[in-house]
């Protein structure tokens, strides 16, 4: 397994405000705006899952599989062509304050690994630049 992290992210709000949005994903509705349409299409969710058509990926689902208050969501890959979990750390910066990490770790073969590892770890920025940004 290869782990692959974000940055980590400054949030101005406290953990457990941050913690609360993400893990009910009916909340990414404020995201949906911050998407760009040529990478992310069919952006679809409930509490427990979120669907997105990623090209030239396809059409993928993370579920949530594990939530542990205050300071991780952790999800798993569904139709992936890569199998991977990825999970959002929230840690506490303060009383009013939080940091925010994504990362993923992904069963990658030797050949792959190469070639997926930059366009991975730019989506993980991106995600986490997207996240960071909301109003919690």
């Amino acid at each position: 397994m290869a782990q692959y992290e974000s940055s980590t992210f400054n949030i101005p709000f406290a953990q457990e405000k941050v913690y609360a949005k993400l893990e009910d994903l009916n909340n990414l509705e404020a995201l949906k705006s911050r998407l760009p349409e040529d990478k992310v299409k069919e952006f679809a969710f409930d509490r427990d899952s979120v669907t997105a058509d990623v090209p030239p990926v396809g059409k993928v689902t993370l579920r949530v599989v594990e939530r542990e208050a205050p300071k991780c969501v952790k999800f798993a890959a569904d139709n992936s062509p890569l199998p991977f979990n990825m999970w959002i750390q929230v840690i506490p910066n303060g009383e009013e304050a939080s940091k925010m990490r994504v990362v993923v770790k992904a069963e990658v073969n030797f050949m792959l690994k190469g070639m997926i590892e930059k366009p991975l770890k730019n989506a993980l920025e991106k995600i986490g630049e997207v996240l960071s940004k909301i109003p919690y």
